[in-house]
C-alpha cells in the first residue's frame, strides 16, 4: 500500500445505532399520515432506502410526499436520541492512527448524515449521502478506498462493485450466514474488533510491498547492527530472495558495544546467510568527532563508503539500511540523507514500515529481536559539542553494563538503561519504574569514571539528547 490508506464506512447500524431515532421518526409520520406503521419490522431492516422501506405500507401516490415529510421531521426527532455504536470512534481512530482518510458512503439523506456526524463527533472527512448497494462501488472508487465497512448485504455489494475488501459487522439486521453468502470478505461481531483487523491488514499489504521490492533485487547487502529494524529486514530479505543472494555486513567500529558483536552474529547466522565484520573509522572524520547536530551523517558516510565498494566487491547490487517510516518522520535523522546520497536503499521506508509493525511482524515470525529494546549506537549517548573520543565511548558502555549488572543483581527487571555523558556528569535515564531504584547504584556509574552522576526523573527517552542542541531545527 503505498498511497494513503482510505477506508469507507456505511452509517446506519454501522457507525450508528439508528433505530431509536428512526422509530421516534416513524411514529410522528405514522401519526401524520393516519397510518400504523410497522416500526418493529421496519428498523429490523435498517439499510435500504427509505422508499424501498415505506413502499409496501403506503400507496405509491404518498410515498415520495411521505419521504419529503420524514426528512423534515428527522432532525428534531432522530438526531439526539442516535448513539454511536461500540467502537465507532475506536475504528475511526484507527485510520488516524495508520495516517488515513476516513470517507462515509450511506444511503441515508445527505444533510442527516451530516448531522449525525456533528452531533456525534465522528472524525470522518468526506460524507457521500443517497447511495446504496452497487452504486456505493462508484463513490469509492472515485474516492481511491481500500475497504468498505458495512453492515449489510448490500454494503458487500458496494464493496464488490469497488473491487475492495468488504469488511461487515453483525450490529445491523443480517446474518453471518448472510453476508458470507453475499461474498464478504470479513464478518466482524462490531466495530470493536476493527482496529485489530485493520493493524493486521495494513501490515500484511506493507508486507506485500516489502517482499516485492526486496525481489525488485537481485542479490543485498544487509547493514546490520543487530537491532531489531536490521535484523527484521535481513530476515525478509532472506524470505524474499533466499539465503545465499543476502549479506549481512556488521561494521565493527568504536561506536558499536562489544555486547552487540556476538549476538547479531549468532543472529545472522541462525538465517543462513553470510556474515562480513569490515570495520569502519568514523573517529578518522572531524565532523564525526566534533559531535555537532550532523553527527550522524558522518557516521553514515564513512558506514556506506564502507559497505559501497563492499558489496561491490562480493556481487551484491545494493545496500540496504534498516531505517523505518517513523525515523523519516522523526524530523531528526541527518543520517538518512547521507546514507542516501551514497546509494543505500531502505525497504522498510519504502514500504512504510512502522517500528510498531516492524515489531509486530518480528513477532509472528517467531524473531528473537521482537522485542529486543533499542541499542542506538555509543555516541548518542555524548551530550552535542562534546568531542567524541574511544575512550569516552568505553566509560560509556562500561557504565551502562555495570548499572544494568547492578539493577538486576538487586531483583530489577531491567529494559532500557542509558549513559549520557555531559562532560565530567553523567545523567541516567531508566525504565520509568526504576528512577527511584536507580539512585541507589549511582555508585557504580562514577566507578567507571564519571566525578558525578545524576539520575533524570523523566526515565528513558529515545533522542533526548536533541533536546540539548541550542538550536535543533538547523539540523532537520
Amino acid at each position: 500500500m503505498d498511497e494513503q490508506l482510505v477506508v469507507g464506512f456505511d452509517l446506519d447500524m454501522t457507525l450508528i445505532d439508528t433505530v431509536p431515532g428512526f422509530a421516534a421518526t416513524l411514529e410522528v409520520l405514522g401519526s401524520e399520515l393516519g397510518v400504523e406503521l410497522p416500526i418493529t419490522e421496519l428498523t429490523g431492516n435498517l439499510g435500504p432506502p427509505l422508499d424501498l422501506l415505506l413502499e409496501p405500507h403506503l400507496p405509491a401516490a404518498q410515498v415520495p410526499a411521505a419521504i419529503a415529510r420524514f426528512r423534515e421531521i428527522y432532525p428534531g426527532t432522530a438526531v439526539a436520541p442516535t448513539p454511536a455504536t461500540a467502537g465507532a470512534a475506536e475504528a475511526l481512530a484507527a485510520v488516524r492512527r495508520h495516517g488515513g482518510r476516513t470517507l462515509l458512503v450511506t444511503g441515508k439523506f445527505t444533510p442527516n448524515a451530516r448531522l449525525h456526524v456533528e452531533h456525534l463527533g465522528l472524525d470522518v472527512d468526506v460524507v457521500e449521502g443517497e447511495v446504496w448497494g452497487g452504486a456505493k462501488g462508484e463513490v469509492l472508487r472515485r474516492h481511491g478506498a481500500h475497504l468498505y465497512v458495512g453492515d449489510h448485504v448490500h454494503d458487500v455489494e458496494g464493496a464488490q462493485a469497488a473491487g475492495v475488501p468488504s469488511v461487515s459487522v453483525l450490529t445491523g439486521g443480517c446474518t453471518t450466514g448472510q453476508l458470507r453468502a453475499a461474498g464478504t470478505d470479513v464478518v466482524l461481531d462490531d466495530l470493536s474488533g476493527f482496529p485489530a483487523w485493520l493493524d493486521d491488514f495494513v501490515l500484511q499489504a506493507r508486507l506485500e510491498r516489502l517482499e516485492a521490492s526486496l525481489r525488485a533485487h537481485d542479490r543485498v547487502l544487509v547493514a546490520f547492527s543487530g537491532g531489531a529494524d536490521s535484523a527484521f529486514l535481513l530476515a525478509a530479505a532472506v524470505r524474499a530472495l533466499g539465503p545465499d543472494r543476502v549479506g549481512a555486513a556488521t561494521a565493527y567500529s568504536s561506536s558499536l558495544p562489544l555486547s552487540e558483536r556476538d549476538p547479531a552474529r549468532a543472529f545472522a547466522e541462525s538465517l543462513g546467510v553470510r556474515v562480513l565484520t569490515p570495520q569502519t573509522h568514523e573517529m578518522d572524520r572531524e565532523g564525526y568527532r566534533a559531535n555537532a547536530g550532523d553527527r550522524c551523517a558522518f557516521c553514515k558516510s564513512e558506514l556506506l563508503e564502507v559497505l559501497g565498494p563492499l558489496a561491490a566487491a562480493e556481487g551484491y547490487a545494493v545496500v540496504a539500511t534498516g531505517t523505518n517510516a517513523d525515523d523519516a518522520r522523526a524530523g531528526f535523522r541527518p543520517g538518512i540523507a547521507a546514507a542516501a546520497d551514497r546509494g543505500a536503499v531502505t525497504p522498510l521506508l519504502d514500504a512504510g514500515i512502522t517500528k510498531e509493525q516492524v515489531r509486530a511482524a518480528s513477532r509472528s515470525w517467531g524473531l528473537p529481536t521482537w522485542d529486543k529494546p533499542a541499542a542506538a549506537c555509543l555516541s548518542s549517548r555524548v551530550a552535542y559539542g562534546i568531542e567524541i573520543t574511544p575512550s569516552r565511548l568505553a566509560r560509556v558502555e562500561r557504565a551502562e553494563a555495570d548499572l544494568r549488572a547492578a539493577l538486576e543483581a538487586a531483583g530489577h527487571a531491567v529494559r532500557d538503561v542509558r549513559v549520557r555523558d555531559l562532560g565530567e556528569t553523567a545523567r541516567v535515564e531508566v525504565d520509568r519504574d526504576l528512577v527511584d531504584a536507580v539512585a541507589h547504584h549511582l555508585d557504580v556509574v562514577r566507578a567507571a569514571g564519571f566525578e558525578a552522576a545524576e539520575v533524570d526523573p523523566l526515565g528513558f527517552r529515545s533522542g533526548s539528547m536533541n533536546a540539548l542542541l541550542p538550536d535543533p531545527e538547523r539540523w532537520r
